[in-house]
């Protein structure tokens, strides 16, 4: 009896680490580069056991042949990739942001590598991209993100075939609202990069001996910090609500 308690609740917790393991190697700000793969993991496993006993009623019995249970566990593991994924499509609106941004201010040739994306990227986006970071951790969206995880299991219960269709549909709907996202963030920058724009295409009409745009640069860059420096906390904090409703409209069933 002792024994087969023993086999079950070590099934449930293995199921429960497949999931919660596979999203944490993707879900912000837990899957970022600098933290270490064994942290992750470990954190992985201390909620799985945590958890384990509140997903028990929806977990699959125990299968007696291994293929099924090699079968049920990688469809956790797809559903938790799928799962860190989507988080992970929230971020690239922020990313995307940065790089409008990044382009009007003239900052779009300053590049660094990022190790997030794993390739060259503007300062300005390493610069959004911890902000948000910070944020999460300050608003307390980790706990919601975690929340997700759990909610998973109800929206999305173990052992059944993933609905493919379904994921696709949430995939477009995430890649859709992460371009909306990324505009509606930089749109002061924008807005105000336009205005600017026109202001020395006019004045290069007016005096066409002069390289206006060339002369231009350093103000076009000062005004694009100024312009940053005023809308951060607007930018942020529009960016934080998309992120806290996209959460709320996936497993909230809005």
């Amino acid at each position: 009896m002792l024994a087969e308690a023993l086999t079950a609740d070590v099934f449930a917790i293995l199921l429960v680490f497949a999931r919660l393991g596979a999203a944490l190697m993707l879900l912000p700000p837990f899957g970022e580069t600098f933290v270490f793969s064994r942290a992750r993991l470990s954190l992985a496993l201390a909620i799985s056991v945590l958890i384990a006993p509140l997903a028990a009623p929806l977990l699959p019995p125990l299968p007696e042949a291994p293929i099924e249970l090699l079968l049920i566990i990688c469809g956790e593991i797809a559903v938790g990739l799928f799962i860190g994924g989507l988080a992970r499509l929230l971020l690239s609106g922020l990313h995307t942001a940065s790089i409008l941004v990044a382009y009007q201010t003239g900052l779009g040739t300053a590049t660094i590598f990022d190790p997030n994306m794993n390739e060259q990227g503007v300062i300005i986006s390493r610069f959004f991209l911890l902000v948000a970071l910070l944020l999460l951790f300050t608003t307390d969206l980790h706990h919601a993100l975690l929340v997700a995880l759990i909610e998973s299991y109800r929206v999305l219960p173990p052992g059944a075939l993933p609905a493919t269709g379904d994921f696709a549909g949430q995939a477009i709907n995430f890649i859709s609202g992460a371009f909306v996202v990324a505009a509606q963030v930089a749109a002061p920058v924008l807005v105000v990069g336009l205005l600017f724009y026109l202001g020395l295409g006019l004045l290069g009409r007016l005096m066409p001996a002069i390289q206006v745009f060339f002369v231009a640069l350093p103000l076009q860059i000062a005004l694009g910090f100024w312009v940053v420096m005023l809308g951060l906390s607007a930018m942020m904090l529009w960016y934080m609500e998309y992120f806290d409703e996209s959460l709320v409209r996936l497993y909230g069933g809005g």
